[in-house]
């Protein structure tokens, strides 16, 4: 392994997610091509990215606390700590696991079920809800634009359903419908599951 390689690798993660922010409908096309292998998708991809929120809201819960109607709460760094690893972890196992879903619906929708195919995705198009995540480190704006990123990426998941899932055009959107539903079901789960373990 050379001095260069991670430098590189860094570069690659960065100009990615600034064709996904930028252009995704292009950057799809390259992703699909694209031969790239589940570790090496989550080391170089998903792991950096999905650590970026549970950072920035852990050290911005420990610098400005929290408010809620009113009401400022200071958590305990221990809680906190706590928080933003099971947060990290889950959006690990989420990404895994809604891509199965992706691949598993495919072919209903005359598409190929191609698991790699879904987590490149499900990863790619995540993008910007994970960068969003940057602005959790002050509470007040993190969950609004929370919400912007994770329309964008809702926007660019649907652009990619025909370049990688190789569904037809006239049925993306009835495929896309199905996998907001998966989505929202998985992160209702998640929430629930998080309830009980905090």
């Amino acid at each position: 392994m050379s001095a260069v390689e991670p430098s590189t690798k860094r570069a690659g993660l960065a100009m990615r997610a600034v064709g996904m922010l930028l252009h995704p409908g292009e950057t799809w096309a390259a992703v699909a091509a694209e031969p790239i292998g589940v570790g090496e998708l989550y080391r170089g991809y998903i792991a950096p990215l999905a650590a970026i929120a549970p950072i920035c809201g852990a050290a911005g819960l420990l610098l400005f606390g929290a408010s809620i109607a009113g009401i400022h709460l200071k958590p305990s760094l221990g809680a906190t700590l706590l928080g933003a690893g099971l947060d990290y972890g889950l959006t690990l196992i989420a990404a895994y696991l809604l891509a199965l879903a992706v691949a598993a619906l495919a072919p209903a929708f005359g598409g190929t079920g191609s698991r790699i195919q879904a987590l490149k995705l499900v990863a790619y198009a995540g993008t910007a809800t994970w960068l969003a995540g940057v602005f959790a480190l002050y509470p007040t704006v993190g969950f609004p634009v929370a919400v912007l990123g994770g329309l964008y990426s809702l926007y660019a998941l649907y652009l990619g359903l025909s370049p990688l899932m190789r569904t037809p055009p006239e049925r993306s959107l009835t495929y896309f419908a199905v996998i907001l539903f998966a989505v929202l079901l998985l992160a209702l789960l998640l929430r629930l599951g998080t309830g009980f373990v905090r």
